[in-house]
């Protein structure tokens, strides 16, 4: 099944994948999707995640200490699949991926029940080997696009992407921000100039009013670093103050 985006704009929920570790992710992920996350990035915990702020750093670490694997990340896309329908995405970086190898990530994936994967990463010019393992297996290939892209190379990411396009809010590391940058419209609107495919804005996004503001011009919005903030303040009721927060920015986002 396609990615699908039926709310303007549509939630799209990040969690770090084993922190504080997998059955609490699974809970918080059903959560999610209970409160309204139409799509998941599940992410792969990593040990040098130059693109993650210190939020994500940090879960990250603590997934890491519990050996939480990519392998063990896909047999939890397979538990959520089993209980839901919303869009499952595999967030990565590219090391975990080639050490599985692209082939095996490919089918493994789609065995998982997953829609597709966005490593963040891979630049589109290097990306051949992967676009050609995922679209055989009909798995979408999200790529991240950046204010300081050329016209040329948003182009090339629009091409290679199907589910979504990434926009990037502004340069540097994810993290919650008080205000978005212009940079996020303005990198929309030339990205629409080159696909018809939603577009999904992320980094920076923590409150309801960055949220509906992000809907008169985007499809979807990314809460990544809120949600894992939340996730770290509220040992024990992980589940139940994820799904509070994402009602909170949805009721009042709406």
């Amino acid at each position: 099944m396609p990615l699908q985006f039926k709310n303007t704009p549509a939630l799209v929920a990040y969690v770090t994948c084993g922190d504080p570790d997998l059955r609490t992710t699974r809970e918080v992920a059903l959560a999610a999707i209970d409160a309204g996350a139409e799509v998941l990035e599940l992410g792969v915990p990593f040990s040098d995640p130059v693109a993650d702020g210190p939020v994500i750093q940090r879960a990250s670490e603590r997934a890491l200490k519990n050996g939480v694997s990519l392998q063990q990340v896909l047999e939890l896309a397979a538990e959520i699949r089993r209980k839901s329908e919303a869009g499952l995405i595999v967030f990565t970086y590219f090391n975990p991926v080639l050490r599985m190898g692209v082939e095996k990530f490919a089918a493994r994936a789609a065995e998982a029940g997953v829609d597709g994967a966005l490593i963040t990463d891979l630049p589109v010019e290097e990306a051949g080997e992967y676009l050609g393992h995922m679209r055989k297996r009909n798995l979408a290939t999200i790529f991240l696009a950046a204010p300081t892209s050329t016209n040329e190379r948003l182009k090339s990411i629009a091409e290679a992407s199907s589910g979504f396009v990434y926009a990037v809010s502004r340069t540097g590391v994810t993290g919650a921000r008080k205000e978005l940058p212009e940079d996020a419209q303005k990198l929309v609107r030339r990205l629409r100039k080159f696909t018809k495919l939603p577009i999904a804005v992320g980094f920076g996004i923590s409150q309801a009013e960055q949220f509906t503001a992000v809907g008169k011009y985007a499809d979807a919005a990314v809460v990544g670093s809120a949600i894992v903030q939340v996730i770290e303040r509220s040992p024990g009721t992980e589940a139940k103050a994820v799904a509070e927060f994402i009602r909170q920015l949805l009721d009042l986002g709406s």
